[in-house]
């Protein structure tokens, strides 16, 4: 299949956006949350999957730190 807009073979440009913009949020400290949940659904039955907002807040907190943790700091 051709790109419609600069007619190259196989290039998907909205599988490339999805995927630029997945490795951004992974630069920054922010996983793929519809990952988390079939990584979940798939290797940890019953455990309880967090809502999109808990998972943000985990990822955050794992990040910048929070609740008394100490953060990965580079410098």
């Amino acid at each position: 299949m051709n790109c419609t807009i600069c007619g190259l073979p196989g290039l998907d440009l909205s599988k490339l956006s999805r995927k630029l913009r997945d490795g951004a949020r992974l630069m920054v400290g922010q996983g793929d949350y519809d990952a988390y949940v079939a990584h979940i659904r798939a290797r940890h039955d019953g455990t309880p999957i967090m809502t999109r907002e808990e998972f943000f807040r985990a990822r955050e907190s794992a990040r910048f730190g929070g609740n008394g943790e100490r953060a990965f700091r580079c410098c």
